[in-house]
């Protein structure tokens, strides 16, 4: 099992799994998707037949006015393009409040736009470092009298796809699932037989819509995306209508499962590397899965299980790992070699904690791996090891014979105590 564990006192970690304060997916599940930006969200939504304002997408801000102007009204959204939670609430990095911001004409739009474009947006989500701002998307601002929310995703309490809804939208789904958990409506949705109609009408009853119908409509259209493009979650929030009852989707979140790349090329090809993580991005490219915390303990796993495992004793003894890089079953010595190059990209880590159980994975390739990385990345960083299971045997007499400054210890508890000694030690 492959993975993402906690991060940011548990918020996520090992891809690809997840655990997310959210009613739609809530728990530890695996996750493995692709994200792609709002605009290009929208833009599935429009193809599909469902209503959403017209927009245009700027890169820089010299054409932000123009562009905005093609939209004919003075009443516009700037939406910063980049791929977080909480953008509204976020903070620029050059002095900027807001990654969605109202605004009352083109040239407005234009200043805006050239604030956030290049610039790091800080959110709850991204931690201090921020994600680079590379795009704006301009909107015609529409005016709700009715908000409401709507999602699609998997759900195993349920058997396969769920819809969530509320007529109570443009809140985000996780305070309104904590503060009032009646106003959420969730209905199953039999994978084989799909959406019917009287479902979709009596899901849009729930949220109060004027045209019953026409939500139920939009409600078959967002399933039929769901479906066909391989969907991980189709959020739509919110999802509303105006004074004179013409409903509209205003934001839309998609998330497409990666293990149907194969399936769906040209959604894959619109993934932005820009916004995730470099050293992430390096690992996927290795086979091998990273993630960025915030101590100080560089840990190289093999498997979900262990991971957890691993964070849970490392936090028991009073330790912090900077970052988790799983090696899964199959790596060879050169794969271990650039995952000691990886975790050591982080200037935190003082110490490394290689915890393996060799199932699959034999130990005395992670061994040789070990010291391939010692001799040619000159390391200095203090190493402790713990490895059990396949060759483990041959493993120690590896790095004992090798002389080199790596502490074995087949004790789980007694080598997270002394990892963390050693990386205390360093600072």
């Amino acid at each position: 099992m492959t993975m993402k564990i906690l991060a940011n006192s548990f918020r996520v970690i090992f891809k690809p799994i997840i655990r997310v304060q959210n009613p739609l997916i809530g728990g530890m599940f695996q996750k493995r998707y692709l994200n792609i930006h709002e605009n290009l969200s929208m833009k599935l939504l429009h193809e599909a037949g469902i209503p959403v304002p017209p927009f245009v997408v700027v890169t820089n801000k010299s054409e932000a006015a123009s562009k905005a102007r093609q939209l004919n009204s003075n009443e516009l959204m700037v939406k910063a393009q980049v791929l977080t939670g909480g953008r509204g609430k976020g903070s620029f990095k050059g002095g900027l409040k807001g990654g969605v911001k109202f605004v009352t004409s083109p040239e407005e739009a234009e200043k805006l736009a050239g604030q956030m474009i290049g610039d790091y947006l800080v959110t709850v989500q991204t931690g201090a470092k921020g994600i680079i701002c590379n795009s704006v998307m301009i909107t015609i601002a529409k005016k709700l009298v009715k908000e409401f929310y709507v999602a699609i995703t998997m759900e195993r309490k349920y058997g396969g796809p769920v819809i969530i809804a509320s007529s109570q939208g443009g809140v985000e789904i996780e305070v309104l699932s904590a503060t009032n958990p009646n106003a959420i409506t969730y209905v199953g949705v039999d994978i084989v037989e799909g959406l019917q109609q009287n479902q979709a009408e009596e899901v849009a009853k729930s949220l109060g819509a004027s045209d019953t119908k026409e939500a139920a409509n939009v409600l078959m259209k967002l399933y039929d995306i769901f479906i066909k493009k391989d969907a991980l979650l189709v959020e739509v929030n919110p999802f509303g209508q105006d004074k004179d009852g013409k409903l509209w989707c205003l934001d839309a979140k998609l998330k497409f499962d990666d293990s149907a790349d194969y399936r769906q090329k040209a959604l894959h090809a619109l993934r932005d590397i820009s916004q995730e993580d470099p050293r992430e991005v390096q690992a996927t490219k290795l086979g091998l899965n990273y993630v960025a915390m915030e101590g100080n303990i560089g840990c190289l796993v093999n498997g979900a299980g262990l991971a957890m495992a691993t964070m849970d004793i490392i936090k028991l003894h009073g330790g912090i790992p900077a970052n988790f890089l799983d090696v899964g079953g199959g790596a060879n010595e050169s794969q271990v070699k650039e995952a000691f190059k990886i975790i050591t990209t982080d200037p935190n880590v003082k110490a490394i904690f290689v915890n393996i159980f060799g199932g699959i994975m034999r130990c005395d390739i992670i061994a040789r791996g070990i010291l391939m990385a010692i001799g040619e990345l000159k390391l200095n960083t203090p190493i402790v090891v713990r490895l059990l299971g396949t060759n483990v045997d041959e493993a120690k007499k590896i790095i004992a014979e090798s002389e080199l400054k790596v502490v074995s210890i087949s004790d789980f508890d007694e080598a997270s105590r002394h990892a963390i000694a050693l990386a205390n030690k360093s600072m």
